[in-house]
């Protein structure tokens, strides 16, 4: 990404998930930046997940410009990705993502955008301290160590905080976003964009003190569980011929020494005992040779995945930056997103 025209103004949106934050909004507010080096307008938009409680009551009063409601919970992932669509429908060249309990300093949104403005990175994500928050646990600060780690092999990326929601993200950035998991958007939009090798870097960052209890997961082996699946559901569509072929690997080396073994047993005229070494010996290697086939046929749907990716970025680009149609409904000075009522319900979890 080339340097903004300074001959255009720059607009920044920033943009906070909310479920039922009524108690801590208002100081992530106050904290937020009203003025930075570079930008010439600031504009703050909440999207409301269902709240319950005052939430868009105090943001309204607060002098927020833009709400994004759902008319029930729908979990972080499509909170995130409604704002993002939002915040490009209102002409944002950069966006910014925080959380509504203040965890991230709002000073430090100046730093996060830095890169962006001097067209170093696309993306930003802000790196915690996460070894020297007192709130967090060992067991924690551990788990967000491997986590990154992961997340790091599984993009290519060099991301030493991938859970951190502090992030930001360019015009261009958020266009090419895509998001399906329903659980959080961190992990999968970081393997995403190293798949598409768009520009991304991080930059540390500071944390406040803690004002609530997280609700990203209810235990640490929720946790664990849900990035771990996350993670692989990203790899797989993203990567899904290295997944399968070293999957399928697996079962065919082992069923290969044991055809081998079997072998050697028949030419020293033993194989008369082990013709069960025979059967597992061709059972395992057609199951390895069919999960690499399967890989290839989910490599090929990767590439139409690509393709229509492709297509999505071109209508958001039609959409927002030539026909400037507004994809909100007005109803007073809040914009509501018209949904259908689903049988199930959601659960939601302000990122941690």
């Amino acid at each position: 990404m080339n340097k903004m025209d300074r001959k255009k103004k720059v607009k920044l949106i920033i943009q906070i998930p909310c479920y039922n934050e009524a108690d801590t909004l208002e100081i992530a507010l106050n904290d937020l930046p009203k003025q930075i080096d570079g930008i010439d307008e600031i504009e703050y938009l909440i999207i409301d997940d269902g709240s319950t409680d005052k939430t868009v009551e105090v943001a309204v009063n607060w002098g927020v410009h833009h709400v994004v409601s759902f008319t029930r919970n729908k979990g972080l992932a499509k909170g995130f990705m409604a704002g993002i669509e939002a915040a490009l429908s209102y002409g944002a060249d950069i966006i910014v993502n925080t959380d509504a309990d203040n965890q991230y300093c709002g000073e430090d949104i100046e730093k996060l955008i830095r890169p962006i403005l001097n067209g170093e990175a696309d993306i930003v994500i802000g790196e915690r301290p996460i070894d020297k928050t007192p709130h967090f646990s060992w067991i924690k600060k551990k788990l967000q160590h491997f986590g990154s780690f992961v997340v790091r092999k599984a993009s290519k990326t060099n991301i030493p905080d991938a859970p951190s929601g502090f992030r930001a993200f360019s015009r261009e950035a958020a266009m090419h976003l895509n998001v399906v998991n329903e659980y959080t958007y961190t992990l999968e939009t970081i393997v995403q964009a190293g798949r598409n090798k768009m520009a991304i870097t991080s930059v540390p960052i500071r944390t406040n003190p803690e004002l609530r209890k997280s609700r990203l997961f209810n235990s640490m082996g929720s946790y664990v569980k849900k990035s771990m699946l996350t993670i692989l559901r990203a790899l797989l569509m993203y990567r899904s011929l290295m997944v399968l072929s070293v999957m399928g690997s697996i079962p065919f080396l082992i069923g290969f020494s044991i055809g081998v073994r079997f072998l050697v047993y028949y030419f020293q005229h033993q194989a008369g005992g082990h013709i069960q070494s025979l059967i597992l010996a061709c059972t395992l290697m057609i199951i390895g040779f069919m999960t690499f086939i399967i890989g290839m046929l989910a490599d090929v749907l990767s590439a139409n995945r690509k393709l229509i990716e492709d297509v999505q970025y071109h209508v958001r680009k039609l959409t927002y930056d030539e026909s400037n149609a507004e994809v909100w409904q007005e109803a007073g000075n809040r914009k509501v997103l018209k949904e259908e009522e689903a049988a199930e319900g959601s659960d939601y979890a302000s990122d941690d």
